[in-house]
């Protein structure tokens, strides 16, 4: 009977932690798009503002464009945040066993931290790659699907490697003007490009990444390695989340717990004593750490974001790694896969990112509190 009790709780606690996912996610989306389509659409030259997003994007998609993608961040971040609070209650046990009060040093959380949010970003990476690709679709402006007569001429090659593609034949047609000076033995220049990825669009770039949004297409392009594109700014940029959010938690946590105990008679001695904390101020708290956490790594973010949104086809990165390619910028850029030329874009967006993480970590701990209370038989 106790087990089947157990398994039932267990059960309530992981339905419970779904749903506050899932409904902090899905109110603070339309502010993760709006400073999604900043970070990614901005240039040295003309940054984005939120209004001009927003306005673009009603333009295009309506409001309702607010919300591409929303689907697969859900699901990434249920199992990245389980991934995130499981590994750091691991961790902390493992801290704490043995103490007579389980209390947790600050230090001990920070690592812990920054430990679970390594392995979340690795789980997580391919969700935010389909998901920030359906954004920067919302505010793109949707091309016509090509005809029969544009469907046949495209070669086998090119339609395995990108489905839906049809050549731009005006880039194809100056293509052949500066070639039309070469001799060659093949009389038809033309259908011998054609055979060339790198000619798919005609004019020798990669294809728009509005045009490489869903999974398929993704993959079929540019491999399976692309959905885990900017791992190192990723992992740099949840680590540090991680690691500063449970620290700056435990801190507030601590804090709340004194405050408590100063009214009490007798002083206790453990933070067991004290007594659970009130929902709403553990909420708040998160929320806090969540807006001071986003704050410090927002620049990691809107690397990665950016790095997601370059379409890097296979073959492309195979000439890359034959000619050993070498990264640009400092040895700390490298490091962390920061581009030079975002030096000057790292911030942009980053009061939307801290409300988005403030709001979403006070709804997804309050909620879950929330339904736990009224759920769970005490």
């Amino acid at each position: 009977m106790n087990e089947l009790l157990n398994n039932k709780t267990f059960a309530v606690h992981a339905a419970a932690a779904a749903a506050s996912v899932a409904l902090g996610t899905a109110v603070t989306y339309p502010l993760d798009t709006l400073k999604a389509l900043m970070q990614v659409g901005s240039t040295g030259k003309r940054p984005l503002t939120a209004a001009d997003v927003l306005y673009r994007v009603r333009v295009l998609s309506g409001y309702s464009g607010l919300y591409n993608g929303v689907g697969w961040l859900i699901m990434g971040r249920t199992l990245g945040l389980g991934v995130r609070f499981g590994v750091y209650e691991i961790l902390t046990a493992f801290y704490e066993d043995g103490r007579e009060d389980d209390h947790l040093l600050l230090s001990e959380a920070m690592l812990a931290g920054f430990a679970s949010g390594t392995v979340e970003s690795l789980v997580s990476s391919p969700f935010e790659m389909i998901k920030v690709r359906a954004q920067v679709a919302s505010a793109s402006r949707i091309t016509t699907p090509p005809s029969i007569v544009e469907k046949s001429v495209v070669p086998p090659l090119v339609s395995r490697l990108l489905p839906r593609c049809s050549l731009d034949m005006t880039a194809m047609s100056k293509s052949i003007s500066l070639l039309s000076t070469l001799t060659t033995r093949n009389g038809n220049i033309l259908d011998s490009l054609k055979e060339y990825p790198w000619m798919m669009t005609g004019s020798g770039k990669p294809p728009p990444v509005s045009n490489v949004r869903t999974l398929l297409e993704i993959v079929s392009l540019e491999g399976w390695t692309a959905l885990w594109r900017g791992y190192r700014s990723g992992i740099v940029r949840d680590s540090i989340f991680g690691g500063l959010f449970f620290g700056s938690w435990q801190f507030l946590h601590e804090v709340m717990l004194n405050w408590k105990a100063v009214n009490m008679d007798p002083i206790p001695r453990y933070d067991s004593e004290v007594g659970p904390l009130s929902p709403v101020a553990v909420s708040l708290s998160a929320g806090v750490s969540g807006a001071f956490a986003a704050a410090v790594s927002h620049g990691f973010d809107t690397t990665r974001n950016r790095s997601q949104c370059t379409v890097l086809p296979k073959y492309l990165l195979l000439e890359r790694k034959f000619l050993m390619w070498p990264k640009r910028g400092n040895r700390f850029e490298r490091l962390t896969g920061i581009h030079p030329a975002d030096r000057n874009l790292l911030l942009n967006g980053i009061g939307l990112r801290m409300a988005r993480c403030g709001l979403a970590s006070s709804i997804i701990v309050g909620s879950y509190f929330f339904a736990i209370n009224h759920l769970v038989p005490s």
